[in-house]
């Protein structure tokens, strides 16, 4: 038998990984200057791929000039109406299916029917139905945020211990109250998960509406530059783009924080 003459290691830590933003602000930078140092090299064509600071002067330009401004406000506009439009439908849907039997069935066999459809694919349809204005690309944007919704919210209502459900109904809680005080915060971790798929989702879609039939946007800025081969200014919006996806993530994020201080 072992001897323990000294402390035992603990070795009980968990699986508990700790993010270091040092770390991925090194990796982005040192991305970022290879890139730097492979185009002033020669090694990297600047037409087919502009070096970093030439996008960065396109972007200093495009500020200036205001365009930046004039697209970033159009496309920001319809993600918020079509992403805020699709997450309340999909919420609401979502916890309907995890909570009634009378809706679970049917609303999953439509959900699960229209799902897999390819929403980009829907743009054209959607143009004919609401026009070639701002109806198609909030509808295509809001049909693409509702399906994950529903599906992340009824899991979130699903993991919620039925336990806690039963005491609440046993202390005479109405179901309003249920829903409120027990329900909702046990699936808003999953709801909030859900989030940062369907933010993703809708930017895509952004994009893709305003490709099709936009004249302002960053989609119809980027399909501009990319007809011109101005690539400088096709990656500049490629940026924008980026940058928009990272703020909403680190903003999502945020709120996730706050929610659950508790973990």
């Amino acid at each position: 038998m072992p001897r323990l003459d000294g402390p035992v290691r603990f070795r009980a830590g968990g699986f508990a990984p700790r993010d270091r933003a040092w770390a991925g602000a090194a990796t982005l930078l040192g991305l970022l200057a290879l890139w730097q140092a492979g185009a002033s090299a020669g090694w990297i064509k600047s037409l087919f791929l502009p070096p970093p600071v030439a996008i960065i002067r396109a972007l200093w330009h495009l500020t200036l000039s205001g365009e930046l401004w004039r697209h970033l406000s159009a496309s920001l506009a319809r993600l918020a109406i079509g992403w805020i439009t699709g997450t309340l439908f999909g919420v609401g849907m979502g916890l309907a299916v995890g909570l009634w039997s009378a809706v679970r069935s049917s609303g999953m066999a439509v959900v699960a029917a229209l799902f897999p459809i390819p929403k980009i694919a829907l743009v054209p349809l959607f143009i004919i139905w609401f026009g070639i204005g701002e109806g198609s690309k909030i509808a295509t944007l809001a049909f693409g945020v509702f399906f994950p919704t529903v599906i992340a919210t009824a899991g979130g209502v699903d993991n919620v211990p039925r336990g806690l459900i039963r005491m609440g109904q046993s202390f005479g809680l109405s179901t309003a109250a249920i829903v409120r005080s027990i329900v909702l915060p046990g699936a808003l971790p999953a709801i909030l998960s859900g989030f940062r798929v369907t933010t993703s989702i809708a930017i895509v879609l952004l994009v893709a509406a305003e490709m099709i039939g936009a004249e302002r946007g960053i989609g119809a800025f980027v399909l501009s530059a990319g007809n011109l081969y101005d690539t400088d200014n096709l990656l500049a919006g490629i940026v924008v783009l980026s940058g928009l996806g990272l703020t909403i993530a680190w903003m999502i994020g945020w709120v996730e924080k706050a929610c659950f201080t508790w973990r």
